[in-house]
């Protein structure tokens, strides 16, 4: 039986001195003009980009006719904290569609953001649709029906028009087929494409037309990152730090991003593990940004070496790091 090379690795975890864990993946980035300058791994294998999929969903609902713009559609890309803001734009999405909380089909969950999370234990609340982080993309999914005049119920079936409309979204923007399907957490179809593809993807968003729905939701993003995550995210601390980056997280340590110029990255982490995206896109950010001619102007350096290691802790007080495991970048552009 063959057996498929082993991906590098791409993070690893230092305690007192040694290496205690490791963690493998693959990894691609795209120069502006969409030739890889970076890829290690697996990068052609299908691989499910969990949320990481939510601006080609989002691109696709508005193709569909989904009238929103600015904070409300990057809450409909969004694997939102659950925050009270998040909340209230799930709420105006669906009253401005006439519908209600009780249409979502997203499963009961907690706040992701611990200050709220523990606010609404200690107030006797307990998990709800709406608190999902994938709520805002089902409420806009369900906006998108009642737009379009398809049938509201049954929106997550894989033969639904919307459905149908997401999966070509999804294919045309990789520039390849989807290689399988699944079922997400939040219950939508789940749709396969490779690392490559969604670098591809991600690039493809940027670098759309003004005012298209691709770019829109691009934009969107990059306009309202709390609204795309949340306030103590990462994610929002990292399109903070880069002017003009787009970026969006999965579960299971999918991460996949854009700069204006077209540049692009996606990775994916072999054992899933979230805590090794964060330092691992915080130092390729540094890299591109320190690489590129005049790519340092408005970039807070400082902030992406502080996102770049993740304490680890012993007795309370930080004994070690998660880092990245440098791969060996081009030699640097004059």
């Amino acid at each position: 039986m063959r057996t498929e090379p082993a991906n590098p690795v791409l993070a690893e975890v230092i305690r007192s001195g040694a290496r205690e864990s490791v963690h493998r993946g693959a990894i691609e980035v795209l120069d502006a003009s969409g030739v890889p300058e970076l890829s290690a791994g697996g990068t052609r294998a299908p691989v499910f980009p969990r949320s990481a999929n939510k601006p080609m969903q989002a691109a696709a609902m508005l193709a569909c006719g989904l009238g929103l713009g600015g904070r409300l559609l990057a809450l409909a890309a969004a694997s939102h904290s659950g925050e009270d803001f998040h909340l209230a734009g799930v709420r105006e999405i669906l009253a401005g569609a006439g519908l209600t909380e009780a249409d979502l089909r997203c499963p009961p969950d907690l706040p992701l953001d611990e200050g709220a999370r523990a606010a609404l234990l200690r107030a006797g609340g307990g998990p709800e649709p709406i608190r999902m982080n994938c709520s805002g993309k089902h409420a806009a999914m369900l906006a998108t029906c009642v737009a379009a005049g398809w049938p509201a119920d049954g929106y997550r079936d894989p033969a639904h028009p919307l459905q149908a409309r997401i999966r070509r979204e999804i294919e045309e923007l990789a520039g390849e087929p989807v290689a399988a399907a699944g079922t997400d957490g939040c219950g939508a179809p789940l749709l396969a494409i490779s690392v490559s593809g969604l670098a591809w993807a991600f690039r493809a968003l940027v670098l759309s037309p003004p005012g298209s729905p691709r770019r829109r939701v691009a934009d969107a993003m990059r306009a309202h990152p709390a609204w795309a995550s949340g306030t103590a995210r990462p994610e929002a601390a990292l399109m903070a730090a880069v002017p003009g980056l787009l970026l969006k997280s999965g579960a299971e340590g999918v991460c996949a991003f854009a700069l204006p110029d077209g540049r692009a990255g996606a990775v994916k982490i072999d054992d899933g593990a979230p805590r090794a995206v964060q330092p691992l896109m915080a130092a390729v950010l540094r890299d591109m940004v320190v690489r590129a001619p005049g790519g340092r102007a408005g970039a807070d350096l400082a902030a992406l070496d502080r996102l770049a290691t993740v304490p680890v802790t012993g007795g309370g007080e930080p004994v070690g790091q998660i880092r990245a495991v440098r791969l060996g970048w081009p030699a640097a552009r004059s």
